[in-house]
This record gives structure tokens, sequence and C-alpha cells, in this order.
């Protein structure tokens, strides 16, 4: 489960931006389309915060949908996954979002 590996790197990555600083909330973006599975964060998270700063913080996650735009015909595509065509039937697209992992927010204590 490579979601477990990339939960710690999100630990790491909170605590070497907040030090040992109480977190309250984390905020992540999770694209449609990059092969994280949101519920297995979800299911690591608490694992992969025992006994650091982040333990007992609330895990948020906001999916971002899949859109690309044809290089053929130019139009704008919703993706559920990446084996996709346009609606004029090319596979030449150019991803737009959904492919994104990113920590868009920490929260931090303000009882410092």
């Amino acid at each position: 489960m490579h979601e477990l590996a990339i939960m710690e790197s999100v630990v790491d990555a909170v605590t070497e931006r907040v030090g040992d600083v109480k977190v309250v909330r984390v905020l992540l973006e999770i694209g449609k389309l990059s092969g994280v599975v949101p519920d297995a964060l979800r299911f690591c998270f608490d694992l992969a915060t025992a006994e650091t700063p982040l333990e007992g913080a609330a895990l948020e996650i906001v999916e971002i949908p899949g859109r690309a735009r044809c290089l053929q015909c130019l139009a704008d595509v919703d993706l559920e996954d990446q084996i996709a065509l346009c609606v004029c039937g090319s596979a030449n697209l150019d991803f737009l979002s959904g492919q994104e992992l990113r920590i868009r927010e920490v929260e931090v204590s303000s009882n410092v």
C-alpha cells in the first residue's frame, strides 16, 4: 500500500515546516487521476501521525476532478481515469487537472 508511504511523507513535510508545534488540521488535495486512494490515506493517517505533532489532528481531503483538453479539436473533457478519449475520438489529451497531490493547508494550535 503506497498510501502509507505517501502519508509518512506528508507527516515528514509538515513536521519539517512547523517543527514541534501541535497540528490541529491538515487539508490535502488529491487528484482523481493521481492513482492515490483517499480512503486508504485516511486509513493510514492515525498510524503515520502517532507520536508526532500531528497526532489527533483532523485530516480533510478535497478530491480534484480530472479534466483534459483535446489537442485535436480543443474540447475540454471530464475524465474519470487516465485511459480516456475525447468525444471526437482522439486520445491526444493535455491533462489540466486531476493529477494533484499536495498539502493545501495546515492549521496549528493557537495554544503554543
